[in-house]
């Protein structure tokens, strides 16, 4: 049964890549709650996934999330001092 999920999961994401035209670099929220849906709807009944494992699996994805922002956000910082550098600089030899 953990072959059959796992061979489904998997299929789900390179479904979900092919259709949007994305790598696996760039899953996003909405993949990752299809593949909670997948790996929820193929649990066997009996065996469940534990409660612990799925709030660490979603804890890990929050805080993936929240890393990716702030690398974004630091990217748009550096930018805009590059540009005031540059602007400075052409100032100065003015």
């Amino acid at each position: 049964m953990i072959t059959s999920t796992t061979n489904q999961v998997a299929g789900a994401t390179t479904t979900t890549a092919a259709t949007t035209g994305r790598g696996m670099d760039s899953l996003g929220q909405g993949d990752f709650l299809r593949l909670l849906t997948v790996q929820m709807q193929q649990q066997d009944p009996f065996d469940p996934v534990d409660n612990k494992e799925m709030l660490a699996q979603m804890a890990q994805f929050s805080s993936l999330a929240g890393v990716s922002e702030t690398n974004a956000t630091l990217e748009q910082i550096a930018e805009k001092l590059d540009l005031l550098i540059e602007t400075t600089q052409s100032a100065s030899e003015i």
